[in-house]
């Protein structure tokens, strides 16, 4: 089942709880769908009245802030052997190659690799668990946890959400536009047929004069 068909099938409280929860497990550090579960949500949001947008990226900015703060505590206490155990964990995510291009990210950008790291999917599951390993201050890391989570999650949430609701204002207005293009069209093609019927028909015998005698 889709992600977006799942949703549509628990109540309006529920899809505010599991897009917050599966943000901040991905802020985290967990690699998990958040992108995808946020789209899905503000999707549906444009199609069902029953999901207020507004509140919507409201959970989706705490989950990615409280998400992102708890990572940063937990690689601030871990430090690097932590990094070692979640790449034996998560190879795929959590490589020693991807650890050090994050590395190298925060050690040129700093603030802004935290900023940045929202809008980048690996960025995003490493940025608070490697601001805490590398021991960025934690009022630095905050501004651009916040900012980075307004901006993310609250955007992302606006565009889809009026994307959606453009799109299904665009194809409701097709579908009476096909309806009358098909009505016109049926219409002019019988209109050419009898047309051409008309002018297939064979022209009706004329009667032959009949012979007059020669006498007369």
């Amino acid at each position: 089942m889709h992600v977006q068909e799942w949703l549509d099938t628990v109540p309006a409280a529920a899809v505010y709880a599991v897009v917050a929860l599966v943000i901040g497990l991905e802020s985290l550090g967990i690699p998990l769908p958040g992108e995808i579960v946020l789209v899905s949500a503000a999707l549906l949001s444009s199609q069902h009245s029953g999901i207020n947008p507004v509140v919507l990226g409201a959970c989706a900015t705490l989950g990615a802030v409280v998400g992102d703060s708890i990572g940063y505590a937990i690689g601030r206490k871990g430090g690097r052997p932590m990094l070692a155990w979640l790449g034996a964990k998560f190879p795929s995510h959590f490589s020693e190659g991807h650890i050090a291009t994050a590395e190298r990210s925060f050690e040129k950008w700093g603030m802004w690799a935290v900023f940045f790291g929202r809008f980048i999917a690996l960025l995003r599951i490493f940025a608070g668990p490697l601001a805490g390993v590398l021991r960025m201050p934690y009022w630095k890391f905050l501004i651009a946890n916040v900012l980075g989570g307004v901006i993310w999650a609250g955007g992302t949430t606006a565009v889809i959400y009026y994307v959606g609701v453009v799109a299904e204002s665009w194809l409701k207005r097709f579908s009476w536009l096909g309806l009358v293009a098909a009505v016109l069209i049926g219409l002019t093609s019988l209109l050419v047929l009898k047309r051409r019927a008309k002018k297939a028909r064979p022209a009706p015998l004329e009667t032959e004069p009949e012979a007059v005698p020669a006498g007369e």
